[in-house]
């Protein structure tokens, strides 16, 4: 999808494009038709009001020149407030109009070295080829990974602050860490519902599955025993409960995922759980009852590059300039995320063309705020989807969720339409 968007994008300006595909020669594990941007989980392309994270970011695409978006429209099917198409269908048209573009050659080969005398986009997805995964990695120095064991991430105006204690252990440095903390009794309920609570369906390629001990899924860590998760990421010591005066039996912390705060990571919860039952099992720490969350936990394979270390801002690789990364493998996490990589990409390369530096759009926007992401140093990057946690905070305190939304998504077209008529003027000017 990221190619796709990427290579039309380019070639409706008059730029020549070879976009390479290695079906049906070759197939990665999980696609099975010959066709472009083929659907292979969800035939859901997530929610289409604009006061949604997803629909914003649908929004703003369509503004920078989505040309999947127009196609996925005359796909669509019934499902009531997202943008769901029949799979096939979409697929088959999206090759259609990729083969009907006069200046796009496809070439059906598998790429396995990168050219660096050109300009060359890798927007080879999660599940790219063994042998393209070595060439970026020496690309990237290293910085690849090939695995991801992610925790869930809550917005901070969804939880509790009240039953929440700003804390480090042993009162050292800052109060960099939210902490949630439990009983004895509140803390084996929670482990009881955590060991027999639904795991997630694998996929055949994530059935061989090698979890390194820091990695470990929280409910198998729970499942050696009724104190081996307080031994582990929710161990007590160091820490005081104000209400007691004493150490807690339990506690999950909750780590800032960005500079903001208004994104909190729950520390060492990477898990398999059902989605559904993250929400239900988590929602039973105190002070997380109501959170809402904007990335729930993972374990599979997924190969994304160390956005923040390897790449520039123009989503060129460090140190390689004429070779720049769209799709998942940037960290965008989704299948319309992935193509707004593609579309960013695209119009990345295209300023460098027209002689002129690529301008991020603005991080009130949901297109700048996920570029933001991807680019800020973090400790253990992990791949994000479109959510209102990534957002600055709107500057008013508004409780309603809905409103609060509503205002995001206001100021954030604002700006891309700003954004846009600048775009346009210097495209114009040459």
């Amino acid at each position: 999808m990221a190619g796709c968007e990427a290579a039309l994008f380019l070639a409706e300006r008059g730029i020549d494009v070879e976009l390479y595909e290695m079906k049906p020669g070759h197939y990665s594990p999980a696609h099975k038709s010959p066709d472009f941007c083929e659907l292979v989980c969800s035939n859901s392309l997530k929610a289409s009001r604009l006061s949604s994270a997803a629909g914003l970011m649908k929004h703003e695409m369509r503004m920078l020149g989505s040309h999947l978006l127009p196609v996925a429209d005359t796909c669509a099917v019934p499902a009531g407030g997202a943008l769901a198409v029949d799979r096939k269908l979409f697929s088959g048209r999206m090759t259609d109009l990729v083969l009907r573009e006069p200046r796009i050659k496809v070439v059906r080969e598998k790429i396995t070295d990168i050219d660096e005398s050109r300009i060359t986009v890798i927007a080879a997805g999660p599940l790219l080829d063994s042998e393209l995964a070595e060439t970026l990695g020496k690309f990237t120095d290293g910085f690849l990974s090939f695995y991801d064991a992610a925790a869930p991430i809550v917005t901070r105006d969804s939880v509790d602050m009240d039953k929440l204690h700003a804390a480090n252990r042993y009162g050292r440095g800052g109060e960099d860490y939210l902490n949630s903390f439990m009983n004895k009794e509140q803390y084996e309920r929670f482990i009881d519902e955590l060991v027999h609570a639904r795991r997630a369906e694998l996929h055949e390629h994530d059935k061989d599955q090698k979890v390194y001990e820091g990695c470990m899924p929280i409910e198998k860590l729970a499942e050696r025993g009724p104190d081996a998760a307080r031994f582990g990421p929710m161990k007590p010591v160091g820490l005081k409960d104000p209400a007691t005066g004493h150490r807690p039996w339990a506690a999950v912390q909750l780590r800032k995922e960005n500079e903001e705060g208004t994104m909190f990571n729950i520390v060492g919860f990477q898990t398999n759980l059902a989605f559904p039952e993250q929400k239900r099992v988590f929602g039973m720490l105190p002070g997380l009852e109501n959170a809402e969350f904007v990335r729930y936990g993972v374990m599979h394979r997924n190969s994304f590059v160390d956005s923040p270390k390897v790449l520039s801002r123009d989503q060129s690789l460090v140190g390689h300039p004429n070779v720049y990364v769209a799709g998942q493998l940037t960290g965008f996490e989704g299948y319309m995320e992935s193509a707004l990589s593609g579309l960013i990409a695209a119009r990345s390369i295209y300023s460098r063309l027209m002689g002129r530096e690529f301008e991020y759009p603005p991080i009130y926007t949901m297109t700048g705020a996920m570029l933001r992401y991807i680019h800020t140093e973090n400790k253990d990057f992990q791949p994000m989807g479109a959510n209102m946690g990534l957002l600055p905070d709107i500057g008013k305190r508004i409780r309603d969720k809905q409103e609060r939304y509503e205002a995001y998504a206001e100021r954030a077209v604002k700006y891309m339409e700003e954004y846009i008529e600048k775009e346009d003027s210097h495209e114009n000017s040459h």
